[in-house]
């Protein structure tokens, strides 16, 4: 089914749903147990409402508590599941992926730019013990990982303004591109080479490669792209053995998108 933008008024709105949702949110990696107070930090709401929707989320079996701190419940990955399950999308490009990562021998994801992070909705390993790449569900700051710079790579300049300029970046390494003038100039390179790679900018021992995919009307729907070890692979290896078969595969998906 084809988005549309939808013409939504105020007064449609349900507010305690998005409050209820920014709650859930405020639970991170670093921040998997909360306080009310946190929370209401977090959600910018009051403690009062805050406790009161940790509450209902512990009544519901969306979260646990101990009388003072809360954390989430499995439960809330259902949120997500029924997104996974029901997009066309991911389902769409499994097998191709697929294809992509028997060919190459590498782990092949598929992942879509959500605000300020890349998020993983697919994945195909090889048959290994040892596979590397990010779990379905994943996410991850954009600015860290080749997928955000190829997705960003498509859109308009004014654009990538705007999210450069609301985008904290974080340094992870030695090698984090944290400096926004050589950001923007990755992405317009990016732009210019139709791909990208990255190296030790999230983890030292990793680099990666990634390429946009677009639709019939030439829109970025997402990336697909590979994590790989960095002794493994050069640059131009990379380049070599493992570009075209992205290359393949986008020029394949163009027409059916």
């Amino acid at each position: 089914m084809e988005e549309v933008t939808l013409d939504i008024e105020k007064k449609d709105l349900i507010d305690g749903l998005g409050k209820g949702l920014r709650v859930i949110e405020a639970f991170d990696d670093d921040h998997p147990h909360l306080t009310a107070s946190e929370v209401a930090v977090r959600a910018q709401i009051t403690r009062t409402a805050a406790r009161r929707y940790l509450l209902s989320l512990v009544h519901f079996g969306y979260a646990a508590g101990d009388g003072k701190h809360f954390w989430l419940q499995p439960r809330v990955l259902r949120l997500g599941q029924s997104y996974l399950a029901a997009a066309r999308l991911p389902r769409l490009l499994q097998p191709f992926i697929q294809r992509v990562s028997m060919r190459t021998g590498e782990t092949v994801n598929f992942s879509v730019l959500d605000g300020h992070e890349v998020v993983y909705l697919a994945r195909s390993s090889p048959p290994r013990f040892v596979s590397i790449g990010y779990q379905v569900g994943v996410r991850v700051p954009a600015h860290v990982v080749t997928p955000g710079v190829a997705i960003l790579s498509t859109w308009p300049d004014e654009a990538i303004d705007r999210w450069i300029a609301d985008h904290e970046f974080s340094s992870f390494t030695a090698q984090t591109v944290v400096d926004v003038a050589r950001f923007r100039e990755h992405v317009a390179a990016a732009r210019t080479l139709g791909f990208w790679m990255t190296e030790q900018q999230l983890d030292p021992a990793l680099r990666g490669i990634a390429i946009p995919i677009k639709d019939r009307k030439g829109e970025c729907r997402g990336s697909i792209g590979m994590t790989l070890q960095s002794q493994s692979y050069s640059q131009d290896s990379m380049l070599e053995k493992l570009l075209p078969a992205l290359r393949e595969v986008a020029v394949e998906l163009r027409p059916i998108l």
